[in-house]
């Protein structure tokens, strides 16, 4: 299932962790810019979903 970044919700006020912490290097920032999911990377592995304390990381259903 793909992810987005709720833009509302992601502070953009700092370096990502997630970016850092993800297994397959899929989560990409510029400056302190709106994290991004590169979905040929993503595992789906969900850890950005449950590990973001703004619950900004979100499973899309697809074609929504």
């Amino acid at each position: 299932m793909p992810l987005k970044v709720d833009g509302i919700r992601c502070p953009q006020n700092h370096a990502c962790p997630l970016v850092k912490e993800c297994p397959a290097e899929a989560i990409h920032q510029e400056g302190f810019g709106l994290p991004w999911v590169d979905a040929e990377l993503c595992q789906k592995c969900g850890l950005c979903v449950r590990s973001c304390p703004m619950k900004a990381f979100q499973k899309v259903e697809p074609g929504v």
